[in-house]
């Protein structure tokens, strides 16, 4: 049971991302899982996240660190034999040699000889290999650095900002693809449902050519230009199913979750009513040039640190012996210290660092205030083309009309036998020509008021 429980249990999770949503997804709740369960926005969030550890190590530098070392060797080398036992406080004046020169000394009636003072003592220069063990603890931490920590420190909070504006962007990028999904999806269901009635209008013409045919007011080859017509017309509404349903993979790609159908009852869409402070202070590209201009400031304190001194203190425990741990409290020792470093002189390489970062500040601050430029060129660039565009859609909504008024007042004149079915078939085809024309030219408005929303609106919603 427990292995069948474990088997369901991977299964589900193999097949999270198949989780099929309810039927009729609404916009708000579709915003609702993409912000939830897209996984460019999740990749996003794990950058934050990154991006916070790396301040918490720079922060870590403030506390030092604190290293436990343990050293083993042996040697018979004279100067480590010697130094090992020196550490570890036994050594004794044997080691010097003293029996080989006290013997010396009796055999010389007590007076010391001159060889004694000139011959190398063997048990100095030729001792047994001897072991060494030293276990260590060892604190450093930084008193001043020349607020270069400080400095890295403020860098990685800017960068958690940055990533958090990145964030930002790309949910309201899946947002402006997402809304624009339904609104598109909604426009191929009205251009659908023209397209239908259309269809509907040619099979009513199909049946009265075919009637008429029998009663010798029409020719076949009415009929067939009525039936190419009708196949043109199917064709068209196929078109639309098709882009409708590559539609529907890419909402359930955005939501990383299987969408079988949405709501699709989208309002018009108001032109918003943006001003140029607004993108100024919202756009999301500006913020992140702004972040960057202060991590450039933060970078010519960090080159400016070179002028100062370094000040650290450390600290350290330590035993050692000829075996691990052995007389460990008897052979303890400490030392505890400071250091100051403080560069003088380099050849001008601090100097020539800190005018670098300067220069990087001037073209940051330059780079800023051409963003800005380029977003408000952007921004005028697109509210100029949305003003066309709706001028273009009202003159097409007219033109639609009359397609819509002549193709039947051409119908009528057919079933008096005044017009060809020819000229019928050319009044239907423009007016499929306006349906077309006018889907086109609302899903470009559409695109461009989404895009100005993107770019002004900081916040996402």
């Amino acid at each position: 049971m427990r292995k069948i429980a474990c088997a369901l249990c991977a299964s589900l999770l193999l097949n999270a991302s198949e989780l099929v949503v309810p039927d009729s997804l609404s916009l708000e709740s579709a915003i609702s899982i993409l912000k939830s369960q897209n996984l460019e926005i999740k990749t996003a969030s794990y950058d934050i996240d990154s991006a916070k550890m790396d301040k918490d190590s720079v922060d870590g530098m403030n506390w030092g660190k604190l290293d436990f070392i343990q050293d083993y060797a042996r040697s018979n080398d004279a100067g480590n034999v010697f130094g090992f036992k020196l550490t570890s406080r036994e050594a004794t004046f044997g080691d010097f040699g003293a029996k080989e020169f006290m013997n010396a000394t009796g055999m010389n009636g007590g007076i010391p000889p001159d060889s004694a003072y000139t011959t190398p003592p063997n048990d100095l220069n030729y001792p047994e290999p001897r072991n060494f063990f030293q276990s260590k603890l060892k604190y450093e931490v930084p008193l001043f650095t020349g607020f270069k920590i400080s400095s890295y420190s403020e860098i990685m909070k800017f960068m958690i900002d940055m990533k958090g504006l990145d964030k930002n962007k790309v949910i309201n990028e899946k947002l402006y693809q997402l809304r624009k999904s339904f609104y598109d999806m909604d426009l191929l269901d009205d251009s659908t449902a023209h397209l239908n009635d259309i269809l509907t209008n040619i099979k009513i013409l199909e049946n009265m050519t075919e009637t008429m045919i029998e009663v010798g007011y029409a020719k076949k080859v009415d009929l067939l230009e009525v039936q190419a017509k009708k196949g043109n017309v199917e064709r068209l509404i196929t078109q639309m199913h098709s882009n409708q349903e590559l539609l529907y993979h890419f909402i359930s790609f955005l939501l990383n979750q299987k969408v079988k159908s949405i709501s699709i009852i989208c309002p018009d869409i108001l032109t918003p009513n943006f001003s140029e402070s607004n993108i100024i202070n919202n756009n999301i590209d500006i913020k992140k040039a702004s972040i960057g201009l202060k991590i450039r400031e933060k970078m010519l304190d960090v080159s400016q640190s070179a002028y100062y001194p370094m000040v650290g203190a450390f600290g350290e425990i330590a035993t050692a012996d000829d075996t691990f741990l052995g007389d460990a409290s008897d052979h303890k020792a400490y030392t505890i210290g400071a250091r100051l470093t403080w560069n003088l002189y380099n050849g001008g390489i601090d100097e020539t660092n800190i005018e670098k970062a300067r220069i990087q500040q001037l073209k940051t601050t330059t780079q800023l205030e051409l963003a800005k430029q380029g977003i408000l060129l952007k921004f005028r660039k697109i509210k100029t083309e949305i003003s066309t565009l709706d001028e273009e859609i009202i003159s097409l909504e007219k033109e639609f009309k009359l397609a819509n008024a002549i193709y039947e007042n051409y119908e009528g004149r057919y079933k008096e036998n005044l017009v060809s079915m020819s000229d019928v078939i050319i009044k239907q085809s423009y007016q499929i020509e306006k349906i077309l024309e006018l889907q086109q030219v609302r899903n470009k408005r559409n695109k461009r008021i989404f895009a100005l929303e993107k770019l002004v609106n900081g916040e996402n919603k």
